[in-house]
């Protein structure tokens, strides 16, 4: 089936109709052509008149298939009035019929121009929603330029026809001045963005010209008694009558719109060379006379050009802040994203071969200060970090804000070394708490230093390899790394880890291990210690080390928290109900010291499973009372008050322990591994355990010494009069159903319990 039967019909008889008229228009101008001048009936009559009707078909179907119809009914209308004034002069000639000047010939003539003139604003009016006041404002400057080159041009034939005051006398002025509107207003639509460069926007602008041009021709022509009837001449008013048809079909198509053109350097050339014009004419004017009417179009002209110049200055100011803005973080003031990746570029090629060093730094634990204290809270913790950061930087320096806590900053002319103290500069700047809401939060910063151009000639490599750096100082909490060759970037198995941690929290796959406390010097099982284990389904079971930081860096470790105490309450819980009452010891976070309600949540938790305040003990580490000594007493205060017990873990490892002791309400001291294991064999470290010992007994608190990993060690720290001890001398940590069969009565004997 050709391409033609698969139109609908309506679209069919448009198209052929197009082609009748374009047809019928060169037959027509070819007779006029091959004839003498004067009338010739077979020409003029029966060959001029369907040529002149045949753009008229076509308006009207144009019209009628349109959706917005008014512009095409006026135009038609117009083409309408036009042929009939025409068809009425040709046939009266053709009959040797005299017609007077004006004629009812005429009358249908002028009505063209009102008619013509209204379907234009109509549908100019129907753009003016997708077009700007600076481009309608264009359009006036073009209208009134041309009309006063105009005004100068048609100033005889004005001026000849005006010194006969009749009606003829007005009629004929009526003519050039229409045209002389109909001109401008064509010349105001090339200002139009696209309109002027679109195919159906040209046609009707050329058919006006055409149209404009053949009645100026005419004139001139009859002014000086030349004009015939049955010349080419006759074939221009017709041709632009079908080029206005034309684009009413295409306009009814809506196979083009002016608003899909895009604006070019067509659209500011109107306005200018409008402007241009205005102003010659009123150099010329002070030289030889000109028409008032022109000097006051032109005076108009400059007016209109001078407002659309300040409009455009202050579009240029506006554009010149969005800009700025659109490279500019709103919430720091800081560069953003899109001005690093548009700044670093012409940064580093302008240094080729020079040192220069990427670092991509990113907050700790962020997303969970901003969870708990609210996102206000962490608005504010990004402003002072982004401050924080520029004052450490020198003069050059490029620094940006890529997003949520994550910063990039681009060292010029810097080396490993000077990388390296800058990154340490950074992070020292970044060590005093924070104020925010009247609570002291310290945050941390992982910083990834990337090497330019030896690890990366481009910023993209430059940035991926920061990355990658970045996450290899989390991991190892080394505060910053500088990207290595041997380095592999965890990006995406870090994604689908965090992703499996998220699967993990919700389908519980984290279990707890127990390791026991037991009297130092009996044996008895004094308490246990809850342990988390993830037990992943592709990795097996997995300890907190391969895990813990990742669950910060999401900013889950509220979920983790909730999820182990609620495990390990639940354990003792059946142990309670078992007859086998025991304190079950939890490890906190330094991150829960944000969380105020932490302890009326813990409290709730102890009392819905009819347990004793003293089932549960918490240990915290000494992170956990640096960002905010007070806000950590608050929440510990709390916690005891509750009747819930508070252990310091890890003692000895910190700077600040024994103000710890002054200052905190603890009841239980845990003595770090690293004193015991030397203890049997180092006089220097057996003294510091058993003075430890003397001074937490002397402040009233227990101790319990970790990592107790054989006899000697253990009978040596009963000797020193310490408490409790646990270790894998006594037993590892076990899932709970194991540590019940350890403690069966018939694996205990008259000593300690052993693994």
């Amino acid at each position: 089936m050709s391409r033609k039967a698969d139109l609908p019909r309506g679209r069919q008889g448009s198209r052929g109709l197009l082609w009748s008229m374009w047809v019928l228009l060169g037959l027509y101008l070819a007779a006029l052509m091959l004839h003498e001048e004067g009338l010739l009936p077979r020409v003029d009559v029966w060959l001029g008149v369907p040529a002149g009707w045949a753009p008229v078909a076509v308006a009207w179907l144009a019209a009628f298939r349109a959706k917005a119809r008014l512009p095409l009914v006026l135009v038609a209308m117009a083409l309408t009035a036009y042929t009939t004034g025409s068809t009425f002069y040709v046939i009266a000639l053709s009959e040797g019929t005299a017609l007077p000047f004006p004629s009812p010939a005429d009358a249908s003539y002028l009505l063209f121009y009102p008619l013509v003139l209204g379907g234009l604003f109509a549908y100019l009016l129907s753009l003016r929603q997708r077009l700007a006041s600076s481009v309608l404002l264009d359009a006036v400057v073009g209208s009134l330029g041309a009309a006063s080159v105009l005004v100068v041009l048609l100033a005889p034939l004005l001026s000849a026809a005006s010194s006969f005051p009749t009606l003829a006398t007005a009629v004929a002025i009526a003519y050039p001045l229409l045209d002389l509107i109909v001109l401008a207003v064509t010349a105001g639509m090339a200002a139009v963005p696209g309109l002027a460069t679109a195919r159906s926007g040209a046609t009707l602008m050329l058919g006006l010209i055409v149209f404009a041009v053949a009645d100026a021709f005419y004139a001139f022509r009859l002014a000086n008694d030349t004009y015939q009837l049955g010349t080419p001449l006759d074939a221009g008013w017709t041709a632009g009558l079908c080029l206005i048809a034309a684009w009413a079909d295409g306009f009814a198509r809506q196979e083009e719109r002016a608003e899909g053109a895009s604006e070019g350097s067509w659209t500011p050339a109107v306005p200018m060379v409008a402007t241009a014009a205005g102003a010659g004419v009123l150099i010329v004017g002070t030289g030889i006379p000109v028409p008032g009417l022109a000097v006051a179009l032109a005076a108009a002209t400059l007016l209109s050009a001078g407002i659309r110049t300040q409009l455009a200055f202050r579009k240029l100011v506006t554009l010149a802040e969005v800009r700025r803005q659109s490279r500019t973080d709103e919430l720091t003031g800081l560069p953003n994203r899109r001005a690093l990746y548009a700044d670093a570029p012409e940064l580093l090629s302008a240094r080729p071969g020079m040192e220069c060093a990427f670092l991509l730094l990113d907050a700790d634990r962020f997303k969970e200060i901003n969870d708990s204290l609210g996102h206000d809270v962490g608005d504010r913790l990004l402003i002072q970090v982004s401050e924080r950061l520029r004052r450490c930087l020198r003069p050059g320096d490029l620094i940006a804000r890529l997003g949520g806590d994550e910063f990039a900053i681009l060292l010029l002319d810097t080396g490993q070394d000077e990388a390296v103290r800058i990154a340490d500069r950074l992070r020292a700047a970044l060590s005093e708490p924070l104020t925010l809401k009247g609570i002291a939060v310290q945050v941390g910063i992982s910083v990834g230093i990337a090497l330019f151009p030896e690890q990366g000639e481009d910023l993209k490599t430059l940035l991926r390899k920061a990355d990658t750096a970045m996450y290899r100082a989390k991991t190892s909490r080394s505060g910053h790394h500088v990207y290595a060759s041997e380095d592999q970037n965890p990006g995406e198995e870090r994604l689908r880890m965090l992703q499996e941690l998220r699967a993990a929290l919700a389908e519980d796959q984290l279990v707890l291990h127990y390791q026991p406390k037991v009297d130092a010097v009996t044996g008895d099982v004094k308490g246990v210690e809850a342990l988390v284990r993830w037990n992943h389904p592709r990795r097996g079971l997995l300890a907190p080390d391969s895990f813990l930081l990742l669950t910060e860096e999401a900013g889950l470790m509220n979920d983790l928290n909730s999820r182990v105490l609620t495990l390990a309450l639940d354990q003792a819980a059946s142990w309670h109900r078992q007859g086998r009452p025991m304190t079950v010891a939890v490890n906190l976070s330094a991150s829960t010291l944000i969380d105020a309600e932490l302890p009326e949540r813990i409290a709730t938790m102890v009392s819905a499973r009819n347990l004793t305040e003293s089932a549960l003990m918490v240990e915290i580490t000494e992170d956990f009372m640096m960002p905010d000594r007070s806000r950590a007493r608050d929440i510990l205060s709390r916690l005891q008050d509750s009747g819930i017990q508070i252990a310091i873990d890890d003692f000895g490892t910190g700077y600040s322990s024994l103000a710890y002791l002054r200052d905190l309400p603890i009841n239980e001291l845990k003595l770090d591994r690293s004193f015991i294991a030397p203890m049997t064999h180092c006089p220097r470290a057996a003294a510091l355990v058993a003075s430890t010992i003397n001074l937490a007994h002397s402040l009233g608190l227990i101790v319990v010494a970790e990592g107790v990993e054989d006899r000697p060690a253990l009978e040596q720290l009963g000797g020193y009069g310490c408490d409790q001890a646990q270790g894998f001398h006594i037993l590892r940590p076990v899932p709970a159903a194991e540590l019940d069969e350890w403690l069966s009565p018939a694996r205990l004997d008259s000593g300690l319990p052993s693994a």
